[in-house]
């Protein structure tokens, strides 16, 4: 079993790596874009190595001897897209996936549906009516006595919380009384599940953060940017547009921004910029992110348009983005193993006090979705304690969005503030943190 990860990041790499598909390697780092009917193998082999590597360990962890996954067509569980083989659209009817976890920790995974599910799922029952499938699914418990039975329900965690009100109900009528009482909260076990990564996964990240980065790259330039023609909307329509052509989901719509002498923003507020026709002399932003494979990514970049005579950023400019590369320093450094995101949120702000940097950090989880469960470490709106999520513990072999900024003076504009927002992809691997496809140390520059 020691050799399964190390053979599917092998196949992941080289599938990618193949000369099949014709995307062009300005754009995405010479990362092969897989097509459509492509990208199932690869899913299916990373979730047979999830399903067989990582969950046991999880379910040991959180002391979850059965794990009900019970959801309706269209109402779908969030992490039922997560565990259930490749192409699948929607929920069958009813669908029940069910996870035991036998006395040698290997996990047992049953499916009790009207359409089977296939590998890597045992069906343990087909066919019927509704009232069949839920004394099929009651079958199933009682036959395996679990003492502590996880099901989808939470208050902090909004993918934690995927079982209805209505199947709720009905899970608790199909049971004996005596085993409905050892019903338990999952979510701890959903969280770790959402967020840990396995070495397969991690080889594929770098490669969709060098497409993030490209497409911006690409966005930021005379290629999409006539001054005084292009508006910032433009930009975000051409970023969103550029990944849809590349077969890339994004999931949320990009957002263009920019900044002027003369405009100054509001103190106190980590967010600046307006939006509208774009002109020399702007300093631009952009917030972008895709999800492939299953995975998403979150980046923001910086850009800065040339003025009539000039040929180069202004030194302000460069010592700012230098200035937000710092903060990226000291929150990286603030990542330690256990230490929840609160904690990090603290240390960090400590730093960049001590640092004479001004800088909000609003950080967050990073994977099957975009906003991912793990450890919040602050809020745009909120630089104090979080609860809940803050307090979540930081753990080995997840990734994150390396997300904030910060403000300074600007000499070209006569002491004026500039804000710098800096976002990239970082995988924490237990004892620090490593961004996954670099990051932002050069203006993009806009000639």
């Amino acid at each position: 079993m020691r050799r399964v990860p190390v053979l599917i990041a092998w196949m992941a790499i080289t599938v990618l790596g193949s000369s099949r598909a014709a995307t062009p390697a300005s754009v995405t780092g010479g990362v092969t874009v897989l097509a459509p009917h492509e990208r199932p193998a690869v899913e299916n082999q990373i979730l047979r190595d999830r399903l067989a590597t990582v969950l046991p360990g999880l379910m040991s962890e959180t002391d979850i001897d059965l794990w009900l996954v019970i959801n309706r067509e269209y109402a779908e569980d969030p992490v039922y897209y997560t565990l259930v083989p490749q192409p699948t659209f929607a929920a069958r009817r009813t669908t029940m996936l069910v996870f035991y976890r036998r006395v040698d920790g290997s996990v047992e995974r049953l499916a009790v549906n009207r359409y089977p599910l296939g590998e890597p799922y045992t069906s343990a029952w087909a066919g019927g009516d509704l009232k069949a499938q839920w004394l099929a699914l009651a079958k199933v418990i009682v036959e395996r006595n679990p003492k502590h039975i996880g099901i989808n329900v939470s208050t902090h965690w909004p993918v934690a919380d995927g079982l209805t009100h209505s199947l709720h109900d009905e899970l608790l009528a199909a049971l004996p009384p005596a085993f409905a009482t050892r019903l338990v909260s999952s979510e701890n076990l959903v969280v770790r599940w959402f967020e840990t990564k396995t070495p397969a996964e991690l080889s594929l990240y770098p490669g969709l953060g060098q497409i993030t980065r490209g497409v911006i790259a690409e966005a930021f330039s005379r290629k999409v940017i006539t001054p005084g023609q292009t508006t910032t909307d433009d930009v975000a329509w051409y970023i969103r547009e550029r990944f849809e052509a590349l077969g890339l989901r994004p999931w949320f719509m990009p957002t263009v921004d920019r900044q002027r002498r003369g405009e100054r923003c509001a103190d106190g507020v980590p967010h600046c910029g307006d939006e509208g026709l774009i002109e020399p002399g702007d300093v631009l932003h952009t917030d972008v992110g895709f999800c492939y494979l299953k995975l998403c990514t979150d980046v923001q970049e910086m850009g800065y348009v040339l003025q009539t005579g000039e040929s180069a950023v202004p030194a302000g400019l460069k010592d700012a983005l230098a200035i937000g590369n710092r903060w990226q320093d000291l929150l990286a450094a603030s990542f330690q193993l256990g230490r929840t995101g609160n904690e990090i949120l603290r240390a960090t702000i400590l730093a960049s006090k001590s640092a004479g940097i001004e800088s909000w950090t609003y950080s967050h989880p990073l994977g099957y979705v975009g906003h991912a469960p793990g450890p919040t470490i602050g809020m745009w709106d909120n630089q104090g304690p979080t609860e809940g999520n803050g307090d979540w513990p930081l753990h080995a072999s997840t990734t994150y969005a390396i997300e904030g900024s910060i403000r300074a003076p600007l000499p070209e504009w006569s002491g004026e503030p500039v804000q710098i927002m800096l976002e990239q992809d970082a995988v924490f691997d237990g004892r620090s943190l490593t961004f996954l496809a670099g990051r932002q140390t050069q203006w993009q520059v806009i000639r």
